[in-house]
């Protein structure tokens, strides 16, 4: 089956001159698209309804397109791609640092925008191994189903995960005892442009220390490796799962 075809993405853009015409152009590359004019209708559609993506304007009557994201990001583990005229480094960064997967600077080229999403797609939702065959990956007692993208602690209890942290977790988990440097995670977690963003690894570590780490001051599973990085210092189990 087409990615496109199961893809449902919610449009939040109070500028309707610019919201209907991308709208039209996502559908016509079969992305099932609804569109929101503000932060309220976003938060009314996604109460009543599930989506695969968000494209997010910053600037919107109300409240604002990094509160909205700041909302996903600890509720509802959706990606959020960032479409807006703020293209200064600084804004880029609070958008990264808060839970988004992207950030595209108006005005852009509808492609590219198309590109960009099918890429946090793939890194967000982590394509199955065989047809019909999941991987959930279990680590010190940790399972995270990348599908689903839940994260359960050993005791069973499921934690929150942002976006940003979820793929953090994902590089690690695909790299086991191997030390990171920043240039690295940041071009496997952020793709393009991720010189822009060393400042963002930081504090997505510290931020996913607190979620898995019995003691984030003294981390024992993701160690920092001085003058080299960090590394997950677990072993990974990868199991297969079966629908």
């Amino acid at each position: 089956m087409n990615e496109a075809t199961l893809t449902e993405i919610l449009l939040v853009d109070d500028e309707v001159s610019l919201r209907e015409p991308l709208a039209d152009y996502l559908a016509r590359q079969g992305f099932g698209v609804t569109q929101a004019a503000s932060a309220a209708e976003a938060r009314a559609h996604l109460a009543g309804g599930a989506c695969d993506l968000v494209l997010l304007d910053i600037m919107m009557p109300g409240e604002d397109g990094l509160s909205l994201c700041r909302h996903l990001a600890e509720t509802r583990r959706v990606p959020v791609i960032f479409i807006t005229a703020r293209g200064e480094a600084t804004d880029r960064i609070v958008g990264l640092e808060i839970g988004g997967d992207d950030y595209v600077v108006k005005p852009f080229d509808p492609r590219e925008l198309v590109a960009r999403i099918r890429s946090v797609l793939r890194r967000a939702g982590r394509a199955p191994a065989d047809a019909g065959e999941a991987v959930v990956y279990d680590f010190e007692g940790w399972r995270l189903d990348p599908l689903k993208r839940r994260l359960v602690d050993p005791d069973g209890v499921l934690v929150s995960i942002s976006s940003a942290e979820f793929r953090l977790l994902m590089a690690f988990l695909d790299h086991p005892r191997q030390v990171l440097d920043r240039d690295r995670l940041l071009d496997m977690v952020q793709g393009r442009e991720a010189h822009l963003f060393d400042r963002a690894v930081d504090n997505q570590i510290s931020r996913l220390r607190r979620k898995i780490e019995p003691d984030s001051r003294n981390p024992q599973l993701i160690q920092t490796v001085w003058g080299g990085g960090y590394m997950l210092a677990a072993e990974v189990r990868k199991i297969a799962v079966r629908d």
